[in-house]
Formats: structure tokens, C-alpha cells, sequence
């Protein structure tokens, strides 16, 4: 089964169903969209706006309408040609559930017992769920206890910190039958599956789905600047963090106003959630370290996870990975570890080291360095590298031409429901890379009104602020508190600092009101325009399978979960498709109709099947200010680091047109190489050969 053109992401909720979704159908086939891409269908725990909790894998979740109102959806689809791909979830469930009561009754004879990844030793099943210093009464095969317990003592397996949702074993052939049974019966498009790197054995989890799914699968595995899926997995690529940080980064010039040591944030951010949050499972991993003492062993196991240059190893793939985190370790114990998990790189220490440090990894940089290391957040973002400022065309190039000749079915993103912040908000804070000097002043000044006490809270605040302008003070304070209590600082989930929250809560009302905050966000506005338009095209046309977010083929301006997930107003959008499709051109202004043009003719664009890759490259004085690549006797123009270009403009700059006469699709014009006048009506074209 082939993959889909594109496809478009929506959030399924209580208040979002799937006959809501086979009623934006029609909208998505006439928007240019290959496929409903949509999040996790199966029944999840009540009200959840996210399906990630899943409570019982075997139905299509009845909040959503149930398996009569899926089927329904999927013959809308059906009959307007458009895919379904469904995000599935391998590594956990929502307890408790049926499975889950079973073996608190049962213990380990229950029958699902082995469906949980449990530690046993101690007899009993460990529930933190009570008050703190609260213990229960006895029970024969659990024990309720104190919450605070639970990240120092708990004994299953868990999804990150988070005691709610359990591992669950699907290396089991039972399990993944089990779990997987109903949604590989649905004949869908594509699946996008969830946390691989949760997995005991992510390659022959993958292989065994295989066996099993001929369709379209991707994956979210967030890799490093310089990693490279696995090639034993039999996936068609990524769910698009990495091309996220390449198309993102090559309108960001290259500057550094903003540097630090991002390096020795993400160590510390990772040292503490080995040591605290996640405690429970450094320890059940010492305790498979033979030979040395158990104190030891932890310091080990610690070390090695804190110190991994990639989110984990896949033995004996990925070799270089391990030694790395080794070498760089000091505990007298790692040598021990170490000879233990070559010895047996499939045996259950080298397995449980590899599932958590990624969960080490990812709590600690994606989840506290990313909310300490504040200097320019645009960065910020899951697979970004805040280290690595910009790309160069040039790189953007050898990256793209790779990602064809490699894996030219995998899913590239901008925006997604996990992203830190949207892509137009990302697009804004792109200019201030631009304008270091006058945005640090803006700070500076601002900061001497209203600073909050914490510095790089503070920062955060400020570039939030602009980026997402205008926004309510309910949006901002929902952020700030969630940004403070992540970065664990001043305050946290666990342990609240009640008077600087109210701090914290107290600030978006002041920062909201002051007149010199919203004239540096209406600087940033067109701007920011111009590189939300080059992205977005970028992202449309080059290699890979483009998802678009949904509500994102309007300007978006949201920041982290729940903020962008939103309700979206469809009925807005189908009234400016119409416009757009009767032939109006309209303006670049508040409205974003714009963005929604360059979406929908790219994604008609896109229906062709676009291959290859050829980088072009302008010539004259405002070269550098251009991205241009051709496919398939198609080219994308994207106008690049705007307020440099508005400074001297293009002058005699031009872009060699390869062939024949060429037509910019988004106005229906000739193009002309000259790019000023290329460029006259939006700052990017998309060009096909021919009259159109």
C-alpha cells in the first residue's frame, strides 16, 4: 500500500468524534490533503482529549461514536478518496482497566499478568495513590500507599512518571495480539506508532507489526542531528522532528547573540530526573548489576543514561551509542555494566537500560533543559539542538537530496500536538535572530518593569509573549505555570512554591497591558509572515510525506498542549477555500488566507507525486535571502531571513529557471527569473512548467 500524498492531523475528543471528522472530509479533499491522519481511536479513559490513556485496545473508543460511527468515517473517506492513518499506542495502557483489575484480584496467577511489565519480587503490586504519609489496609496481591512513593519505589514499569499509565509487555506474541487484534483490522491507510523507544525490543516490534501491516508506518523515534533510524526497522521513516528542525533552521540565520552552554543545562536537567522522578527505575536496574555494590550500581546505571549522546541504543545496533555514554561515565561500576550488557545485549539489563534512557533523556532535555535553557526557544523544540543555530542552505540541501534517496516516504512536520510551540510561532521568533540587539533591549527594558524573579523563566515569558501575540491572559498563565513547574527551578509539579506561582500567575495581566509589548510584536508581524509562508511551502514540497496540523493552513499561534489542541473553526476555512478556489488572491495579512492559498496549491501540487531533488540557487546580491529547489518539473521558491532582505532588497537578484516557460501556480502568472518580480505578490512561488 502506498503512502498518502499529505496528510492532516486532527485531535479526536468527546467533543471532536469521528463523525465530526467524516464532516471536515470533504473540506480535507478539497483543501488537496491525501489522508486523515488522526489521533489513538481505540477506548480510552473517560473524557480524555488526547487517547493516549488507552483503556482497552480491543473497541473503537464509544466516546468517539464506537466501531458503527468509525466505520462510518472511514467509508466517508473512502468514497472521497482520501487514506485514514491512525496513531496507535504499543508501550502502555491507562490503569486501572479490566487487564489491570484482573491482576490486583489475581496477582501473578492472573492471566494478565504477564501482559504488565512488573517486578514481583516484592510480592505485592505498589499503588501510590494515596495522600501523602496515608498507608492502607492490607491487601493480598497490592498495596495502596503514599503518591510521593511512587518515583522511588514503584514496581512496574511506567510511561515516563506518569504511575496512571503501565507498561504493558507487547514483546509478548499474546500481548501484541492481544492489543493490537482490532485496529489491524480496520484496513487503514497507515499507522503512526507511538514512544517506540519504550519498547523492550523496538526492531522486533517492528518487524513483527510488519508481518502483520502491509500499509504505511512511520515512526516516533525523535533522533539527533547526526543519527539515522535503525535500518533493520521495516518502516517507511519518522513522524518528522528531524525534518521539523531542518526546515525550521534554514530561516533562522546564523547568529550568536543568543549562545550559552546548553550542554551543561541538559546534563544537570537529566542528573535530576535520574536522581528523583525516575529513581524507581534506576534502582530496579541496579539490581541486575552483578558484582558490585548495589549504591554503586545505581551511580552506574544513572551515569550511563544521563550521558547518552542519542535517546537510546538498539544492541547491537547502534554500538557507538553505548561505548559513548560509557566513556563518558566515572563510576567505578560502570566497568561492571558495561562487560554485563555486552555480554548479553538481548538479556533484561541490557533491555531495561536501553527502555529508560530514553526516558531518561527525553524528561530531561525535552522536559526541564528545554524550559531552562531559555536563550532563544525557537530552538527548543523535540529533536532540536538550541546549540546548533540555523542551518545553511547548503546543509538544508545535502539533508533533503538524503531524506529522498533514503527514505522518501516518511512523515515531515511542522507543527504537531507535542510541539513546544507552533510553527508561525516558531516562524516569528525566527526574526529575532535577526534583530538581536534591538529584541535583548526590548527584554531588558521590559524586564526592569515587570520581571519575573526567575531569569530564565523570564526570558521564556518574554519570546512567548511576542512570538504568540495576541493571546489571553488565561492562554499565557495556563503556559507559564505549566513552563515553571517543568523546568523545576522555583516550583514543580511535585513540590509547589505556592508564593511564586501566584508570581508567575500575577505576570500575564501586567505583560498583556503594556503598549511597548504589542508594538514589538506588530515589528515582528510581517516578518514573521514571510518566513511562515517559506516554511510552510518548503515543507509542502520537499521530500518526505507532509502532515499539516490541524487548524495550521491559517496562521496558528499556539503554544504547548492543551493550547494547541483547541477547537478548530472549519467553517472559517471552508468560506476562504471557496474564495480561493473561485481564483482570489488574497492579501498577506491578519486573516492568513495566504497561508491557506500556499497550502492548498501545494497540496494539489503535491497530488502529482513529486521525486527527485535538485537544489537551484539564485545569483546576485540578495542571493542568500532565497531557498529554491526543483521536482518532478516543479519548483519551490521561499523567501529567507526577511528584515536582511527588506534592508537592501533584491536588487538585480535572479533565479535560473531550468527549461521551458514556467507558471507560478499561486497566482496563475509567467514566471519571471528576476526574482523581484517573482516575488511582488507573496514572498514564495511554487512553479510547474507550462501553462496552467
Amino acid at each position: 500500500m502506498a503512502a498518502p500524498s499529505s496528510t492532516y492531523r486532527v485531535q479526536l475528543t468527546p467533543s471532536f468524534t469521528f463523525a465530526d471528522a467524516a464532516a471536515v472530509a470533504d473540506y480535507l479533499a478539497r483543501l488537496g490533503v491525501g489522508a486523515l491522519y488522526a489521533s489513538p481511536m481505540l477506548d480510552a479513559r473517560e473524557g480524555s482529549t488526547h487517547g493516549y490513556d488507552v483503556t482497552d485496545p480491543t473497541l473503537a473508543r464509544p466516546e468517539l461514536g464506537g466501531d458503527t460511527a468509525r466505520v462510518a468515517l472511514q467509508e466517508r473517506l473512502a468514497a472521497l478518496d482520501l487514506g485514514l492513518v491512525v496513531d496507535i499506542v504499543p508501550n502502555h495502557m491507562v490503569v486501572p482497566n479490566p487487564w489491570w483489575e484482573d491482576v490486583l484480584e489475581h496477582g501473578q496467577e492472573s492471566k494478565y499478568a504477564k501482559y504488565f511489565d512488573i517486578d514481583w519480587s516484592s510480592g505485592k503490586v505498589l499503588l501510590p495513590v494515596l495522600g501523602e504519609g496515608a498507608e492502607d489496609e492490607v491487601h493480598e496481591h497490592y498495596l495502596k500507599t503514599d503518591w510521593r512513593r511512587g518515583n522511588g519505589e514503584l514496581n512496574y514499569r511506567r510511561f515516563f512518571d506518569i504511575t496512571e499509565l503501565a507498561a504493558i509487555r507487547v514483546e509478548d506474541p499474546e500481548v501484541f495480539e492481544a492489543t493490537h487484534r482490532a485496529v489491524l483490522s480496520w484496513g487503514v491507510t497507515g499507522l503512526r506508532v507511538d514512544h517506540p523507544d519504550g519498547l523492550a525490543d523496538p526492531g522486533g516490534y517492528f518487524r513483527r507489526l510488519r508481518e502483520h501491516f502491509d500499509g504505511w508506518l512511520v515512526v516516533e523515534k525523535i533522533l539527533g542531528p547526526d543519527e539515522t533510524l535503525p535500518q533493520s526497522w521495516p518502516v517507511d521513516g519518522t513522524t518528522g522532528y528531524d525534518a521539523l528542525r531542518e526546515i525550521c533552521g534554514v530561516f533562522i540565520p546564523l547568529t550568536d547573540a543568543f549562545a550559552g552552554n546548553f550542554h551543561e543545562v541538559e546534563h544537570a536537567s537529566r542528573q535530576q530526573v535520574a536522581d528523583s522522578i525516575l529513581v524507581a527505575e534506576v534502582r530496579r536496574i541496579a539490581r541486575l548489576v552483578q558484582g558490585v555494590e548495589f549504591s554503586d550500581a545505581c551511580q552506574a546505571v544513572a551515569e550511563v543514561m544521563v550521558n547518552f549522546p542519542v535517546y537510546r541504543s538498539y544492541l547491537p545496533e547502534g554500538l557507538q551509542h553505548w561505548e559513548t555514554a560509557v566513556r563518558l561515565s566515572r563510576s567505578p561500576a560502570v566497568r561492571s555494566l558495561d562487560e554485563q550488557v555486552r555480554a548479553d545485549p538481548h538479556g533484561e539489563l541490557a533491555t531495561r537500560i536501553q527502555q529508560t534512557s530514553g526516558m531518561v533523556v527525553a524528561k530531561g532535555t525535552e522536559d526541564t533543559a528545554f524550559y531552562r535553557y531559555t536563550n532563544f526557544v525557537a530552538l527548543n523544540e523535540v529533536g532540536g539542538s538550541p546549540d546548533r543555530f540555523g542551518i545553511s542552505t547548503a546543509e538544508f540541501h545535502e539533508r533533503a537530496a538524503r531524506r529522498e534517496a533514503a527514505e522518501p516516504q516518511a512523515m515531515t512536520a511542522l507543527s504537531t500536538h507535542d510541539t513546544k510551540r507552533s510553527e508561525d510561532v516558531r516562524a516569528r521568533l525566527a526574526v529575532l535572530a535577526e534583530i538581536p540587539d534591538a529584541y535583548l533591549a526590548f527584554e531588558a527594558a521590559m524586564t526592569g518593569k515587570y520581571g519575573i524573579s526567575e531569569p530564565t523563566l523570564n526570558r521564556l515569558a518574554w519570546q512567548s509573549v511576542v512570538g504568540a501575540w495576541p493571546l489571553t491572559e488565561q492562554r499565557l498563565g495556563q503556559y507559564l505555570e505549566k513552563a515553571s513547574r517543568e523546568a523545576k527551578i522555583k516550583t514543580s509539579w511535585v513540590d509547589r512554591n505556592a508564593e511564586f506561582d501566584a508570581e508567575v500567575a500575577a505576570w500575564p495581566a501586567k505583560a498583556l497591558n503594556e503598549p511597548e509589548v504589542a508594538a514589538f510584536a506588530e515589528r515582528l508581524k510581517e516578518p514573521g509572515w514571510v518566513n511562515s509562508l517559506g516554511q510552510k511551502l518548503v515543507q509542502l514540497t520537499a521530500p518526505g510525506v507532509p502532515d499539516v496540523y490541524q487548524g495550521t493552513e491559517l496562521w496558528d499561534y499556539s503554544l504547548v498542549d492543551p493550547d494547541n489542541r483547541r477547537p478548530v473553526d472549519y467553517e472559517v476555512r471552508r468560506e476562504l477555500l471557496a474564495r480561493i478556489e473561485s481564483g482570489w488572491l488574497p492579501e498577506v495579512d491578519d486573516s492568513g488566507a495566504a497561508k491557506l492559498l500556499v497550502v492548498h496549491k501545494a497540496l494539489q501540487v503535491r497530488k502529482r507525486g513529486l521525486h527527485g531533488y535538485r537544489p537551484l540557487r539564485a545569483e546576485g546580491p540578495a542571493a542568500e535571502h532565497v531557498l529554491a529547489f526543483e521536482r518532478s518539473g516543479v519548483i519551490t521558491v521561499a523567501t529567507r531571513l526577511p528584515v536582511g532582505l527588506e534592508q537592501k532588497g533584491w536588487q538585480d537578484t535572479v533565479l535560473p529557471l531550468p527549461g521551458a516557460k514556467w507558471t507560478d501556480v499561486l497566482t496563475g502568472r509567467p514566471a519571471a527569473e528576476d526574482l523581484a518580480s517573482l516575488l511582488d505578490t507573496y514572498p514564495v512561488a511554487l512553479l510547474v512548467q507550462g501553462d496552467q
